[in-house]
């Protein structure tokens, strides 16, 4: 009788995690928001738009479709959408609550080689959800970003891939690695690495590796991101100077904590686990702490000739963002084995603090936008509001330009103009100039547009001419304290939008 119904029971508990799976999902994307359009959408949902209607963006398309041909990310979303016929913004938030999913039961799955117990898995699950927006020290990443991006999905196919690595499913785990490559040219090298480097550890059978077998998994977890030097346009020194975290050098104190902690914390949770969990959970924490030294050598390798710097844009430090999401897993799994156990009033005290301060940061980070930006919902925002009239009320052939660093501008919100006008516009020296960083080649074209832009708050209209000109400039978004004597059909109490006759 038990044996016959032990199909049934197994059935019914995957159903049970499934259920609380997505309460947990609903309840991250509560705590952590969701702003689709924001930060590097401006990069990645423009490649989904051309797909979908390739008369848009008859100009500046370079500085989107350079990531965009590395990657199936934008013709995924695309062919998702054409298949189901949803409206684009249903269809992101969509990928967005499926990637959370995702993640989550890659932890899940994860947390069942580390710990036996299933309170200590959900502490480790729920700490990761907590936990999806905190910052990864050094690299300008969060776990999860608050919208759709292939950093998203590339993540949970890594944790898969480890799960399925350490339990001996090689051909899954292949599989996994393969769809991370897909969906991301760079972030799927570190769970390769990784998954390279258990292999060799465990080939050679060492709890702790020796000098040989060290540098044996150096070399494995380097091939990967070693491509040749190329000679540099000078413009691109302009872009990479802003981003100080490809340069291990110009770290701060902080940031180089925020590496050595977690290897520390590894090692020791390694220990702490061998005797209750058995040498699994130590020889993974183990395998962690000798990645991040590895990746450690490589960036400062990288970083330090001179003759390598052109290698730093391949930003090897952002090998800690699937170190953090294991090292929370550990974390809550440590908590719910040993502190919290079967007394709710301790998870209480615990994740409601957590969760209202990880909102109350986001609130910060967002404070004139909505919490969670659902489809079809008026924007708060009253720069969204002009880039949604400029969408609905303006030529799809229409070349814009604004203020080259609006989305440094209070009250912005972080808010891309391409991805949500879905008109060209002029580049601008902040996410233009992450692409430039890692395309040098656009780095003369991005420099000239952003320098043809400077002084952009003390325009004439002749000045707006020369873009004319030059640029085929015809519509251009300027602030309510701007000066200017144009045409502008449409304002608000923050910007204008104006066209140039």
């Amino acid at each position: 009788m038990i044996v016959g119904s032990l199909p049934i029971i197994i059935r019914t508990q995957r159903y049970k995690t499934a259920f609380f799976l997505l309460l947990l999902t609903a309840a991250a994307t509560a705590v952590h928001g969701y702003h689709p359009y924001a930060e590097d959408a401006e990069i990645y949902l423009p490649g989904i738009e051309k797909i979908l209607h390739p008369q848009l963006f008859p100009t500046g398309q370079e500085f989107f479709e350079s990531h965009a041909h590395l990657t199936f990310f934008p013709n995924l979303i695309a062919f998702s959408l054409r298949v189901t016929h949803v409206p684009m913004e249903v269809g992101l938030l969509l990928w967005q609550l499926a990637a959370i999913f995702l993640l989550l039961l890659a932890c899940w799955q994860l947390s069942g080689i580390l710990f036996t117990n299933a309170r200590s898995r959900w502490c480790g699950v729920c700490l990761v959800a907590g936990l999806l927006t905190i910052p990864v020290a050094g690299t300008a990443l969060y776990v999860m970003d608050q919208y759709l991006n292939p950093r998203n999905l590339a993540a949970f196919a890594g944790v898969f891939a480890v799960t399925k690595i350490v339990e001996k499913k090689y051909w899954q785990a292949g599989a996994w690695l393969a769809i991370a490559a897909c969906v991301h040219p760079l972030m799927w090298v570190f769970p390769f690495s990784w998954c390279a480097l258990w292999l060799v550890l465990r080939k050679l059978e060492v709890p702790w590796p020796n000098a040989k077998s060290f540098s044996t998994t150096g070399v494995v977890a380097m091939l990967p991101v070693i491509p040749l030097t190329q000679p540099l346009p000078q413009a691109y020194y302009e872009a990479a100077r802003l981003h100080t975290y490809f340069f291990l050098q110009r770290w701060e104190w902080y940031e180089w904590l925020g590496v050595a902690a977690p290897m520390g914390l590894l090692w020791w949770f390694g220990r702490v686990l061998r005797a209750r969990q058995g040498k699994t959970a130590e020889q993974m924490a183990n395998t962690f702490v000798i990645y991040t030294a590895i990746y450690v050598v490589v960036a400062l390798a990288i970083d330090i000739p001179s003759r390598f710097e052109s290698l730093a844009r391949l930003q090897p430090m952002r090998s800690l963002h699937l170190l953090y999401i294991v090292l929370f897993l550990f974390i809550g799994g440590m908590l719910g084995e040993y502190v919290l156990k079967g007394r709710v009033w301790l998870w209480l005290m615990l994740f409601v603090p957590l969760c209202l301060g990880m909102c109350f940061a986001q609130r910060a980070l967002f404070p004139a936008s909505a919490h969670v930006e659902w489809p079809g919902a008026m924007p708060k925002n009253p720069w969204a509001k002009a880039f949604m009239w400029a969408r609905d009320h303006t030529p799809q052939d229409a070349a814009f330009a604004l203020d080259p660093d609006y989305l440094r501008i209070e009250g912005e919100d972080s808010v891309g103009f391409r991805c949500l006008a879905q008109r060209s516009r002029m580049a601008d020296s902040v996410k233009d100039n992450g692409v430039v960083s890692m395309f040098p080649p656009l780095a003369d074209e991005w420099l000239a547009q952003v320098r043809a832009l400077k002084d952009w708050k003390t325009f004439s209209a002749d000045d707006f001419e020369k873009l004319k000109q030059r640029y085929g400039v015809n519509w251009v978004i300027v602030q309510q304290s701007q000066s200017v004597q144009l045409d502008c059909p449409y304002q608000n109490n923050a910007v204008r939008v104006c066209q140039l006759h």
